[in-house]
């Protein structure tokens, strides 16, 4: 099972967590100590999630399985006609074997930053690729001529063609 953890500041990171047991029969909005999960100090809430099939978790419906619910534009629709409603299929609000993605929000952080890594990673990838020279190409691009001749002395020919393969 994936883990994709949140927080206020907008930061994301995503850990695969192997004891799905663990979790087994929590549902949407209930709090989970870190210690479960590994993270020793932080208290997390269950924001949501989806299945191995990518339906997603919906608050609304109770239980574990797949149902087949009719909605307005909400979460797993998104209808644009006004007074519109569709039939869609989603997931229950409980933590069931065929979770395959959990979103977890930081509730309170612990002594250890887990998005530290994400940070690193994100500075390493911007310093791989030089800045400079990114900008430098289409500055040349722009200061070569750009001439419209060729293109009509091209169509041209093509058109007399016709002309003749038709006669």
């Amino acid at each position: 099972m994936k883990l994709v953890i949140s927080d206020k500041k907008g930061k994301a990171k995503q850990i695969e967590f192997e004891d799905e047991k663990a979790l087994r029969g929590l549902k949407i909005g209930d709090k989970l100590e870190g210690s479960s999960i590994g993270l020793e100090g932080y208290e997390f809430e269950i924001r949501g999630g989806s299945d191995s099939a990518g339906f997603p978790m919906r608050r609304d419906v109770q239980g574990e399985e797949r149902k087949r619910i009719l909605v307005t534009n909400s979460l797993g629709a998104h209808i644009k006609r006004k007074g519109m409603r569709k039939r869609k299929t989603v997931r229950g609000n409980t933590v069931s074997i065929a979770t395959a993605q959990l979103n977890l929000y930081v509730i309170k952080a612990g002594k250890e930053d887990i998005f530290a890594e994400a940070k690193a990673e994100g500075e390493a990838k911007e310093g791989d690729a030089p800045k400079e020279e990114a900008k430098e190409a289409p500055a040349k691009e722009a200061t070569e001529p750009k001439s419209s001749e060729p293109k009509e002395k091209a169509e041209e020919p093509k058109a007399e063609e016709k002309k003749e393969e038709a006669k």
